[in-house]
């Protein structure tokens, strides 16, 4: 099997359960986007998380897909940056745990980013996002043999805070020959960076991920399978995640809708789209056709959904493997 190294920020998510959106409201977060905060703000998020029972996980959106890979028995790598504190430690050891190779350097002064995640009654998240030491990754962090022995290069456009990093990423992963994928992130980071988003896909990109929004946000089009075909026209592979209409994509002249998998309850949609990513770059590796990599992605996602945040218990990674098989044998 081919291997997938992941580059993405660093963060502990701190998952709260919302009665309303009455605190979205409060801290001026748009629902469902991902805000970055300054310190003040965290400190305002932590004050009002005092009086929730909240959640603690491993966070960031590559980390969560390279996590689920490493759960499938991909052993993918992960580049990031931590703080010297509890929750560095605390990351480090829930990436190893579940099967990457994690290659973090760390920061003496800043602390672990957090993430501060308010799921809605919805199911829907909305991020607001600390990025502390994940933040000063910096381009000259990057030497070519963190890239060697991966074919391919998962990087997530929340990055985009330092365009030299994320350029120097791309760069280092070409000259090492993998197929570089980019998920597009926030439909507000897309929007606030289209021009970049642009320079990059088009010089380096090989797979798009997007959901929607973001496809939205990218192409200027509102129906998704036009978008789809505006992406596919700058890369090889193009996909557009259309919620509860599954998702559709495109390689080469072949065109693949797959509706979602079907679930009971939405509980917390945080990770469905990194899940989703995991599960396309795995049957991707496997060497399996374009349908069962998206009827795969969406089981992953499907199974994400279902639980509070993105840990995911042995006997539900049995089911999700389970689940898979079945795919693989109709």
């Amino acid at each position: 099997m081919e291997k997938i190294l992941g580059m993405g920020n660093s963060l502990v998510d701190i998952l709260l359960k919302m009665e309303d959106d009455t605190l979205l409201e409060q801290l001026n977060l748009p629902k469902g986007s991902m805000q970055l905060i300054d310190e003040t703000v965290l400190n305002k998020i932590k004050k009002i998380q005092s009086g929730y029972n909240f959640h603690r996980a491993s966070g960031g959106s590559v980390a969560n897909t390279v996590c689920a890979l490493g759960n499938l028995g991909a052993m993918p790598g992960f580049i990031g940056k931590v703080g010297c504190d509890d929750n560095g430690i605390f990351f480090r050891t829930a990436l190893e745990e579940q099967g990457v190779s994690a290659c973090l350097l760390s920061s003496e002064h800043l602390p672990t980013g957090v993430a501060s995640t308010f799921i809605s009654p919805d199911g829907e998240r909305t991020f607001g996002t600390h990025l502390g030491a994940s933040g000063t990754l910096a381009a000259d962090d990057l030497t070519l043999s963190m890239f060697e022995g991966y074919s391919y290069f998962y990087i997530e456009g929340y990055l985009l805070q330092s365009h030299e990093l994320m350029q120097r990423a791309l760069s280092l992963a070409k000259e090492a020959g993998l197929q570089i994928c980019l998920d597009l992130a926030s439909y507000n980071v897309v929007e606030n960076e289209k021009e970049f988003f642009e320079k990059m896909i088009s010089q380096y990109v090989d797979i798009v991920f997007a959901n929607e929004g973001e496809a939205r946000a990218y192409t200027g089009m509102d129906n998704p399978a036009d978008a789809l075909m505006e992406i596919a026209s700058k890369c090889s592979v193009a996909i557009v995640k259309i919620g509860k209409d599954g998702s559709i994509v495109k390689k080469g002249t072949e065109v693949v809708k797959v509706p979602p998998f079907q679930v009971d309850k939405v509980v917390d949609t945080t990770g469905a789209g990194d899940f989703y990513a995991a599960g396309f770059l795995y049957a991707l590796t496997c060497g399996y056709s374009l349908e069962k990599c998206v009827r795969i992605s969406s089981v992953l996602a499907g199974h994400v959904i279902q639980v509070l945040g993105t840990d995911l218990t042995k006997e539900r990674w049995n089911e999700i493997k389970l689940n898979i098989e079945e795919i693989l044998h109709v």
